[in-house]
Order: C-alpha cells, then sequence, then structure tokens
C-alpha cells in the first residue's frame, strides 16, 4: 500500500486530541491557581495591616491566620521553653518556644518568643509557678507539617518546627491549637538578647510560568500533529516509467 492509500490516521488523531486535551487542562489549572494565590496574598497583607484585636475574637474560632492579636498570658515571661534551631537576617541562632493559654481563649497555643544569637548562652529565667500578666501582640499562623527528613531533637532543640513534638515537650496538657503565634512584642522588654521575629509570608508564586509551560507544550503537540498529517499526505515520488532493453 502506497503512502497515497493510506486511511485517516484516526490512531494518532484520538492520542494527540487526548494529550491535547490534557495540556490544556493543566495549563488552565495553573492559571486558576495563579488567580488563587493572588488572592491569597491580598489576603495575609490586608490581615497583617489590620490593627491587633484580642486573641479570643480570633483563636476561640477557626482560621485567622496573619491575624494580629492582642493577648494576655501569665507568667510568660519566665515559661519554660524549647528551642528553634533558625537563622535571623543571615545569624544562626535560636527561637524560644513556649506554651500559654491565653486569658480569655478556650485552648493552648504555642508563643514563638522570639530568636536569640547563637552567640549568646544566656537564656531568660524560668520559673514555672510564675504567674505575672504579661502582655504581647503577636501573629496568628499555621503550624507547618513537620519534615521527615529533620534530625530528631536533641536536648530540647529542635531542628524543624513539630508543632505536636514542641507541645509534648512542653507537656502541655492535651492537644495545642493547630497555630502558632508568633510574638511582635518581646516577653522580655528588658532582655534585649531575645528579639522578636515574625517570619515573611512565604508565597511562591510561579503557576504563571507553569501555565505557560502547559500551553507551549499544547501548541508544539499541534503543530507536531499538523506536520505529520501533511508529510501523511503528501503523494509519494513520481517514479520513471518504461521498459529497460537488454544491450545487444
Amino acid at each position: 500500500m502506497t503512502k497515497s492509500e493510506r486511511g485517516f490516521p484516526w490512531i494518532l488523531t484520538v492520542l494527540s486530541a487526548a494529550l491535547l486535551a490534557v495540556l490544556i487542562g493543566l495549563g488552565v489549572w495553573q492559571v486558576q491557581r495563579m488567580a488563587w494565590k493572588h488572592g491569597l496574598i491580598d489576603q495575609a497583607e490586608a490581615a497583617v495591616a489590620m490593627a491587633p484585636v484580642p486573641a479570643a475574637a480570633v483563636l476561640n474560632q477557626p482560621g485567622g491566620e496573619f491575624r494580629r492579636v492582642i493577648l494576655d498570658c501569665p507568667g510568660l515571661n519566665t515559661a519554660p521553653y524549647v528551642e528553634l534551631q533558625s537563622i535571623h537576617d543571615g545569624d544562626a541562632g535560636v527561637r524560644l518556644i513556649s506554651s500559654c493559654r491565653p486569658v480569655g481563649v478556650e485552648t493552648t497555643v504555642l508563643i514563638d518568643r522570639g530568636f536569640v544569637a547563637e552567640d549568646i548562652s544566656a537564656r531568660p529565667p524560668v520559673d514555672p509557678a510564675g504567674a505575672d500578666p504579661v502582655r504581647i501582640i503577636a501573629v496568628v499562623r499555621a503550624a507547618p507539617e513537620p519534615n521527615w527528613m529533620s534530625p530528631p531533637p536533641q536536648g530540647g532543640r529542635f531542628f524543624a518546627r513539630d508543632h505536636a513534638a514542641m507541645g509534648e515537650a512542653l507537656e502541655i496538657d492535651g492537644a495545642a491549637d493547630s497555630r502558632v503565634l508568633f510574638a511582635e512584642t518581646s516577653t522580655n522588654p528588658e532582655w534585649d538578647a531575645l528579639t522578636p521575629a515574625v517570619p515573611p509570608a512565604a508565597f511562591s508564586n510561579n503557576h504563571l510560568g507553569y501555565a505557560i509551560t502547559w500551553f507551549g507544550l499544547a501548541a508544539a503537540l499541534m503543530v507536531f500533529y499538523g506536520l505529520m498529517l501533511k508529510r501523511r499526505r503528501r503523494p509519494p515520488p513520481t517514479q520513471g516509467s518504461g521498459t529497460s532493453q537488454d544491450p545487444d
């Protein structure tokens, strides 16, 4: 059978159409994800810009990420803590994490009190029985999932923000709130070595690049299919006719 006698390439067409639908669908999905991410960024920026409100108004209901809250924690300035290995402004050190049952709040929360540089060996005093009122402003953030590749804690120092394990180490009665509060004002203003540091919201928004990639692959597939179809329909080269004769 010659090329001109071949039928329409149904199998190639069906496979190409299915793959094209998948590629376009992935591109549309990335465009939708980009819009969702823009909305999330706008929501975070709006929440951070709002004036702080009493903690109970946010913590006694789900959500509230990036909201700034005012909370009263009895004994927070002398509360037991665990240390989280961290980097702040290019300097190595630790963050001090304590637990707190804010006044008017139904659950216990973990408070990231701030950063202490590695070259400072001193720490705030610890008195589990302390009950002096401490008022701070903090930012509500969702607790990240622990990374299975991170090394386990050693001697009260953590190398990943393992929310559940920190709560257990601090001997919280029951499960801690699933959110973490980053102190914006110091729990120990008399001790300058402790620097309250709220990490910036880390939003990677690469969805436009992903969408362009998927749509580009879809366009390349269409070009490839068109070239294959054109080549398939091209008539075979004309061969010379006539009968050759052997010389005498």
